[in-house]
């Protein structure tokens, strides 16, 4: 694809240049060749044989940038933006494809990251969006589409543009009708708004995605997961969506009955049900099918409220199915949905109508549906002897009793019926159905029709039909001419002349043509209907005026219910077009001014409010007959009219004027006036001048009291009608809004003032300054800028203040809201609408000094506040941009004033002014409040601005040495910044050596370090900056994400032991401690909590409020750590520990006399024993690692550890999971010590093997008696020492037994902290290799063997061994490896003669060795007893074996002899 296709054409220079786009790469490695790559725009010089000279937009204007093919490019049409070194080439094409082009060749770059950084699924997603732009930007350039089909493809780019940018992290880019638009084209009010509703509509977009304006397509699969079907499958699934949001599924089979013998007659028996949560779907993937659970119904008594069970989660007594549905969701209104899936609607897709009325009903939709609900029934035994089993049938009859044919529906899409069969329920003379049939019937056969119920018993012993035993009936229109009501309605069922039982209907009409009010609204009928009333009010205004008056109300308020909402141009092209009463305003104005002048008597309030609310129906009615009178008479009466209006509003203002307290009668008719108010004006504007109506509107709305402690919800509608007369016709007049803005403001600065309804307010400003254009110099926006500054500026800098300062959430950064930003977004266009003028009329108008002094200081603090990197989102831009803009602009007018300019000062005043305003001392006033806000510049990477923040650094070392003595204010606002930015994530890797290096990085500027060493106070500065620096180390390493809990521990030692920086220190426990427990390394959480633990004591000092503890005691935080510790002893199975800290606890429960927790901590201790006792504990593999390479962080560069494995984890899995942390590492493959090249080395190579952890108390694990269960804790817990042994050859090697030459390397390990503790690895402090001679491995070799048959026999003895086959498999590997050559080899190579004889400072080691084999015989012998005495009986032949083969290993070693001469 075509990324990019820019061109532009225009001269420059006095020479005429074109500008081309480049569609395909070209590598330049031609002489004087120019690198092309596909998108880059190039201008053109000359041509010549086919190629081209010129330079690319990347080059300096000007400059020869060399030749290439002329087939690589392509002309189009652009402008030149921005003539000279920084101007840009715009492409004249549509904007969105401009857009397009652009975006994606930002997003190729980041998508190839994408990959590189292993983020898979979003790599493939905006593979996925980018080919779908590719495809719509094909559409657009083809330019066949339709206009609205444009429209359509357009608002898809630019969705899938902005999803792309959110979620690549990339600027937020406004719009107005899907093209970019240029902030210095629109107000700053409407950008903001813009940005604003972006932001709105996206994340409304992504919800209505999942949640709105989605049709479910359902498809019913044929197949069922769960036993088989009894009888036949009846092939009669409904889906219904109900309101609750489920989908549920009744299903039913065709069968004879319960017995099996053969029946010809068929009916519905109930089977299942099966139920499922829309919300549920929409939350997962409907792509594939869907196994709905079907219920099968146990007991068909519950058959008629299953369902609701099943929702209920009330299905334990139900049997379980399955039934396998496909659900596609698809995403627009229905005629989007017939457009883009055309080949759906053509097998037969039904379109589901709501049950009841929608919430909107539009003119001309007729409906005429009648739903019934098959409710339940009441039947008598009959004489049998048990209960029927009763079906019922239903028909719809005319009056003529003919059956009405295909009036019955069962569902949507089910073909229409003439005849319904319920379901049969067994022997149940009560039975509920609650079945649901809709009965289409046409108005003009309602007359006369009736539905006819009949009831038989179905039975398997008749042979023949079903045995009628009843009927029922019931019309559907009554005599008086009104359908059948809802509700429920009881039939009886008649047999002869007998009444033998009842049955139950639930009757719900769904009728637009039966309805009167839907009647009402039509055409033909309005229109007869209002010219009736009108017609009466001419023949008779003195009698039936007010009558007629009050049935127009009563009319016009019809159309406030939403349903009807969409009748309101009904009643509107009536008043236009069809209403004739030139005399009706008269007598309109007078009633309606009656009503007004009363507002004051109780009894007519509610009718008044009534009247207040049709005020804008009444007043179109008004305006067109005099409309109507003024064309029949010339315009006769004119001022009698205007007197008639006057008096109106005259009444009206009074009314508005009145005060009253609280929420009372008179405040709600006051509401309801205000809140349709603004809906005249565009009324009265088609008879009176614009200005004579926007000074009635001005002295209305000037009449409302200016009392602020009223009713609040009348304040509120009162700013809401200010509202919507700033976003009326009427106020976008220039002449008229000049009029109406003094009263608007005034409104506005009360509601400031008292800082209420804020939204509103900042919605009703944003609204004024949109309609002022920027930089537009009419004298009528002066004016109103004028009055805009005098009203509203001081109140408005006041309440960004204040909103700004309200206090912010824990741990959140200030952000505006909304409304806080449309206030901010107002500032900045007043502002940039302010003239010269304007700012020297604000300043004249402070009376004094210090009015002034506190106005400037008041708006600095405003411009400071908004300025903060944190005040709007990170991919607001355009707004940074605007703000930004305003301050240079500031700025630079500050620096050109003309007292400021040094060079025009006489050489006295000059020095006087150096003199005065030069720091010098005063220097010592910004240590060390500017040290944070310098280092944050620093952090910019700009080699100039980083080398020209050097000498201030330097100046205050220097100003606070000569002070103190010292820089530790210095030093230390250095490093609590330097942690705090650096963790946000600024800075870079040449940034670490900013302070540090000697020779320059950046040009001619000398570093830090060579400024301080010409220093006198160099030692101690040097030592600062390498301080800084090896933390500037630890943090690098700590925000690039790797071994995120080794750069954490490394930090936090740090902070201890080289900063002693006590809170630091805490911060960094707890962020240790989060890290483990999200790793579920509970027991290194334990220990890193208890760093925290042992800097308190317990006493009484109160502690503030810090990171999650809250404002409490000393004692109080200590306790509260204890017994969080304890819990994560728990969970990691160290319960050794957690009852150590049980015990310190309870010592201080016992010495409060706090009994009842001493109880508590002491039933906690013994649970602690009990789980040593019963719960079985893994033991952990360790592992020792090397890290050698200068790719490796800084903790870990060429240094070794020892990690404490996860449970079940070998070698092999520790690895392989080191290999996925540190993928570029190249694994060694053997156990030496690496050498000087490998340290140096620019790579990373790890070198991994087991190791052997050497317990510190030997004395438990020694003793005999304890159980394993408790040796099992300090084989691995305290661990320091570890060992690796490493067998070689020393001399000649004896290939008849090796044992003679195998020596052992044993290498010691001693790490810097035991394990485990607040990692799950330390690093190696010291080294110890040793090596074992043969006698001396030989020795160790047998012990240990020794050592693990006492064990494993002790086990079986005392039962703790559930099977015998450890002590099996460890006695038949001693006896055999004796008999094969095992023991016997110790003997040939150590008990010789040769041997003593060369070695006789072994003789100790000789007879240990002895005394070890037969002791070893000993213990064999003892286990083989006890051996006998548990092994099974399948397991016999091998313990014979075993027997006979230890007599011949104890005659082959001559042991008997040895006892005997012992003896």
């Amino acid at each position: 694809h075509l990324l990019n296709l820019l061109g532009l054409l225009y001269g420059a220079n006095n020479q005429n240049f074109l500008s081309f786009s480049v569609i395909a790469g070209f590598r330049g490695t031609v002489p004087h060749g120019l690198s092309l790559e596909i998108g880059d725009t190039v201008q053109i010089l000359e041509k010549c044989d086919g190629e081209f000279t010129g330079w690319t937009s990347t080059d300096n204007e000007g400059s020869f940038g060399g030749i290439f093919p002329s087939n690589y490019i392509h002309l189009k049409n652009a402008c030149v933006k921005n003539k000279g070194q920084f101007e840009m080439v715009i492409p004249t094409e549509d904007s969105v494809i401009t857009e397009m082009t652009s975006t994606l060749r930002d997003w190729g770059t980041m998508w190839k990251q994408l990959y590189v950084r292993n983020e898979g699924d979003l790599f493939h997603r905006l593979w996925h969006i980018m080919n779908e732009i590719l495809d719509l930007r094909r559409q657009v350039l083809v330019g066949h589409l339709t206009h609205d089909r444009m429209k359509d493809v357009k608002r898809h780019i630019t969705a899938r543009l902005d999803w792309g940018n959110e979620q690549l992290g990339l600027d937020l880019v406004p719009r107005k009708e899907y093209a970019m638009v240029d902030p210095e084209e629109i107000s700053i009010t409407e950008l903001y708004r813009l940005v604003c509703e972006f932001n709105t509509l996206f994340l409304w977009t992504r919800f209505a995605e999942y949640a709105w304006h989605h049709i479910l397509r359902a498809v019913i699969i044929q197949s069922w997961i769960g036993p088989c079907l009894p009888s036949v499958l009846l092939r009669e699934t409904v889906l219904y969506i109900m309101h609750q949001m489920y989908i549920f599924c009744l299903s039913g089979r065709m069968g004879a009955g319960e017995k099996k013998n053969a029946c010809n007659v068929q009916y519905r028996r109930p089977f299942g049900c099966a139920v499922l949560s829309i919300a549920d779907l929409l939350a997962g993937d409907s792509k594939d099918d869907l196994i709905l659970k079907v219920y099968m119904c146990n007991t068909e008594s519950d058959w008629y409220q299953i369902h609701e069970n099943i929702i209920k989660k009330l299905n334990a007594r139900y049997n379980l199915t399955g039934l396998a549905v496909s659900l596609q969701l698809l995403h627009g209104d229905i005629e989007q949905i017939r457009r883009e899936y055309t080949s759906m609607f053509t097998h037969g897709v039904s379109i589901t109508r709501k049950l009841g009325f929608s919430n909107i009903i539009m003119p001309g939709e007729m409906r005429n549906d009648l739903y019934i609900t098959v409710e339940r029934g009441e039947f008598e035994k009959g004489g049998k002897s048990v209960a029927r089993n009763v079906e019922v049938t239903m028909h719809v009859v005319d009056s003529g009793g003919q059956i009405l044919r295909d009036f019955i529906s069962f569902g949507s899409g089910e073909p229409p019926a003439s005849e319904y069969h319920s379901f049969v329920l067994y022997h149940n003379n009560g039975p509920r159905w609650a079945e649901l049939l809709k009965l289409p019937i046409p108005v003009d056969k309602f007359r006369g029709a009736h539905i006819r119920c009949e009831f038989r018993h179905c039975s398997t012993k008749e042979k023949g039909e079903k045995k009628l035993f009843g009927f029922s009936f019931v019309p559907l229109m009554q005599e008086n001419g009104r359908t059948l009501p809802d509700g429920t309605h009881e039939l009886i069922v008649h047999k002869g002349n007998n009444c033998l039982s009842q049955v139950y209907l639930l009757v719900c009409l769904k009728n637009t043509c039966l309805i009167t009010n839907c009647l009402l609204f039509s055409n033909q009928f309005l229109q007869d209907t209002l010219d009736t009333l009108f017609g009466i009010l001419d023949e008779n205004s003195q009698k039936y005026g007010s009558k007629v008056f009050d049935c127009l109300v009563h009319i016009i308020n019809l159309l406030q219910d939403s349903k009807f909402h969409h009748f309101k141009p009904v009643m509107d092209t009536y008043i236009e077009s069809h209403f004739a009463g030139a005399l009706a305003y008269r007598d309109l104005i007078k009633v309606m001014k009656w009503h007004i002048d009363r507002v004051t008597e109780v009894e007519l309030h509610e009718h008044i409010q009534e009247v207040l609310k049709a005020q804008e129906y009444i007043f179109k009615y008004i305006v067109q007959s005099r409309r109507l009178f003024s064309i029949a008479t010339g315009g006769q009466n004119e001022e009698e009219f205007r007197c008639c209006i006057q008096e109106l509003l005259m009444s009206v203002r009074f009314f508005l004027s009145q005060e009253s307290k609280g929420a009372s009668a008179l405040c709600q008719l006051q509401a309801v006036f205000l809140s349709s108010f603004p809906s005249v004006y565009s009324e009265l504007l088609k008879l009176f001048d614009v200005r004579e109506v926007a000074n009635l509107v001005h002295d209305a709305l000037g009449s409302l009291p200016t009392v602020m402690q009223g009713d609040e919800s009348l304040q509120a509608v009162k700013l809401q009608s200010i509202g919507k007369t700033v976003e009326s016709h009427l106020y976008t007049n220039p002449d008229s809004r000049y009029i109406l803005l003094p009263v608007v403001l005034h409104h506005l600065h009360m509601h400031l003032q008292e800082q209420k309804d804020l939204i509103m307010c900042a919605r009703i400003l944003s609204n004024i300054f949109c309609l002022i254009k920027k930089n537009s110099s009419e004298k009528s926006v002066l004016e109103e800028i004028d009055v805009i500054v005098s009203s509203l500026l001081d109140i408005l800098l006041r309440t960004i203040l204040e909103i700004t300062s309200r206090p912010q959430p824990s741990g959140s950064a200030m952000r505006l809201q909304f409304q806080d930003g449309e206030f901010v977004s107002c500032l900045l266009s007043l502002l940039r609408q302010m003239t010269d003028r304007h700012y020297q009329q604000l300043l004249d108008s402070f009376n004094t000094k210090d009015d002034l002094r506190d106005f400037l200081l008041q708006i600095f603090t405003v411009f400071r506040i908004l300025i903060r990197p944190e005040m709007f989102p990170k991919d607001w831009t355009v707004m940074r941009l605007v703000i930004w803009d305003s301050y240079f602009f500031l700025a630079v007018i500050f620096i050109n004033q003309l007292c400021l300019q040094l060079e025009m000062f006489t050489p006295s005043k000059k020095k006087k002014f150096m003199f005065t305003f030069i720091l010098g001392e005063h220097k010592l006033h910004f240590i060390p409040a500017l040290i944070g806000p310098f280092l944050e510049v620093t952090l910019i990477p700009q080699p100039d601005l980083r080398n020209v923040m050097i000498p201030i650094f330097h100046d205050m070392m220097d100003w606070e040495q000569r002070r103190s003595g010292n820089f530790k204010q210095v030093e230390a606002k250095l490093i609590d910044k330097l942690d705090s930015l650096m963790s946000e994530g600024k800075g870079d890797e040449t940034y670490r050596e900013l302070f540090n290096s000697i020779i320059p990085l950046f040009g001619p500027y000398p570093s830090l370090l060579k400024k301080i060493e010409r220093e006198t106070w160099r030692e101690s500065g040097v030592s600062l900056i390498a301080t800084v620096t090896r933390l500037m180390e630890r943090l690098l390493d700590y925000r690039s994400g790797w071994q995120k809990i080794g750069c954490t521990v490394s930090l936090l030692n740090f902070y201890k032991t080289e900063l002693n920086k006590e809170e630091m220190y805490i911060r960094y426990i707890h962020k240790l401690y989060d890290l483990h427990l999200k790793a579920q390394n509970f027991t290194e959480a334990a220990y890193t909590l208890l760093l925290y633990d042992e800097l308190l004591e317990w006493s009484d000092r109160p502690l503030r409020e810090f990171l999650n503890y809250p404002m409490q005691t000393e004692w109080q935080r200590k306790e509260y750590l204890h017994l969080t510790i304890i819990q994560n002893f728990d969970r990691g199975k160290c319960w050794e520990n957690g009852i150590i800290l049980c015990r310190k606890i309870a010592e201080q429960y016992e010495s409060y006399y706090d009994y009842r927790n001493l109880s508590k901590m002491r039933m906690m201790e013994a649970s602690l024993y009990d789980k040593i006792m019963d719960q079985q504990r893994l033991e952990p593999e360790f592992f020792r690692v090397g890290f050698y390479g200068k790719k490796f962080p800084f903790f870990l560069r060429n240094k070794e550890f020892v990690c404490r494995g996860h449970d079940y984890e070998r070698l092999e899995a520790f690895q392989q999971r080191m290999l996925n942390e540190f993928p570029h590492a190249i694994a060694m493959q053997h156990a030496n010590q690496p050498d000087e090249t490998i340290f140096q080395a620019e790579a990373q190579y790890l070198q991994i093997y087991a190791v052997t952890p050497i317990p510190e108390n030997q004395e438990v694990l020694q003793r005999d008696g304890i159980p394993d269960n408790i040796k099992s804790f300090y084989k691995v817990n305290h661990i320091w020492r570890f060992r690796y042994d490493r067998p070689f050859h020393k001399g000649t090697k004896d290939k008849e037994n090796e044992f003679k030459s195998l020596w052992v390397e044993r290498t010691t390990l001693i790490l810097v902290q035991s394990l485990p503790g607040i990692s799950r690895w330390f690093e190696v402090e010291k080294r110890e290799v040793v090596e074992m001679s043969p006698l001396e491995n030989a020795i160790e070799v047998l012990e240990n063997k020794n050592q693990q048959l006492r064990t494993l026999i002790s086990q079986c003895q005392t039962r703790q061994m559930q099977n015998i086959n450890p002590l099996t498999m460890c006695l038949n590997g001693v006896i055999d490896a004796a008999v094969n050559g095992g023991v016997t080899r110790y003997q040939e190579a150590f008990f010789v003669k040769e041997y003593v004889l060369n070695h006789p400072e072994d003789g100790e080691k000789i007879t240990r060795l002895r005394e070890l084999m037969l002791e070893q015989a000993q213990i064999l012998e003892f286990g083989l007893a006890v051996h006998e005495k548990f092994v099974p009986q399948d397991m016999r032949p091998l313990h014979k074996k075993l027997v006979d083969q230890f007599f011949v290993m104890k005659s082959s070693l001559g042991i008997q002899v040895y006892e005997q001469v012992h003896r």
